[in-house]
């Protein structure tokens, strides 16, 4: 009598491989797929960026006057091929033409490198103002050189600044790498498409998150653990997220926000106002106004809407 065999089931980590595979799916890549922006290459771009922005702050520490120009010219010759390639990569990704190239994703990345270095001269501008801000609004500070090298915040505030100007040219995937390579390295998470005026400071950070539609004005002040988002998420007749709409704060000139405090919803923060530590808001502040969390627990109850 003859003996069947039945083939031995896959065991340990043969079959731990083989049910990855079939289970994968949409996680996986295909070969014949536009590669992906690099993270490591955009984080390296990144500390190029902060060299040439705080030359001798970053990268090479000593620096004469009359060797600058070819020292930021030679970095910034390197940043625009290496930046070129991942916005390609980008736009290949979103568009995903088959073929191994689509050269009108070339052009547009060439022609959007070029049109985001040109905004490095403005980026510079509206980080000596925050450079300011942080010394002058922070007595521990010994000197705006110690916020530069040291605030995480500031790290945060450039990197998002960058992002921004990005994400305003409409290049997709590489801003939101950008911050959110901040928000690994400080706890503060601001989405590239926020819009900060002049003169922004964040104290210790720990914990900031700042939404996609807030809009900041200048001399704008926050602590740790202070949230800008969104109160809920308009649905559409299929029942998906609405993009695109204000969905998160207003906060006008010279505004303070204290630590804790949660700020949610497109409202307005009026000029000059102060909102107290781990205040819960959901309305308009008016200019010059003080909210604490005890006052806004009384309001809210006068009116007989709770909390």
């Amino acid at each position: 009598m003859k003996t069947t065999v039945e083939p031995r089931a896959e065991t340990g980590l043969a079959r731990v491989v083989t049910e990855l595979c079939e289970a994968n799916g949409h996680l996986t890549r295909r070969t014949n797929e536009q590669p992906l922006p690099s993270r490591a290459a955009i984080a390296e771009i990144l500390d190029s960026l902060r060299a040439v922005l705080f030359p001798g702050y970053f990268g090479a520490s000593e620096i004469e006057a009359d060797s600058l120009p070819f020292y930021l010219g030679s970095i910034l010759d390197d940043v625009r091929r290496k930046l070129r390639e991942q916005i390609r990569r980008g736009l290949c990704f979103q568009c995903n033409e088959p073929g191994d190239r689509c050269l009108q994703c070339d052009a547009d990345a060439k022609d959007l490198t070029d049109r985001f270095l040109e905004r490095l001269i403005e980026v510079r501008r509206l980080l000596a103002t925050d450079v300011r801000a942080a010394y002058e609004g922070d007595p521990a500070a010994t000197s705006p050189d110690e916020t530069i090298f040291c605030y995480p915040g500031l790290l945060a505030i450039t990197d998002q600044r960058l992002a921004h100007e990005l994400h305003r040219l409409g290049v997709p995937l590489i801003p939101r790498i950008i911050t959110e390579l901040a928000h690994g390295a400080t706890g503060i998470d601001i989405h590239p498409g926020a819009q900060i005026g002049e003169s922004f400071f964040i104290d210790h950070g720990t914990g900031v998150v700042i939404g996609e539609t807030t809009r900041l004005g200048n001399r704008v002040r926050l602590y740790q653990g202070v949230t800008l988002g969104a109160k809920s998420f308009p649905l559409d007749d299929h029942g998906n997220p609405i993009k695109g709409i204000d969905r998160h704060p207003k906060v006008e000139d010279d505004v303070i926000i204290y630590s804790g405090a949660t700020i949610l919803g497109p409202v307005t923060i009026g000029r000059g106002a102060v909102i107290g530590g781990n205040v819960w808001l959901t309305r308009d502040v008016p200019p010059g106004g003080r909210i604490s969390q005890a006052q806004y627990v009384r309001e809210e109850f006068a009116q007989g809407g709770g909390i």
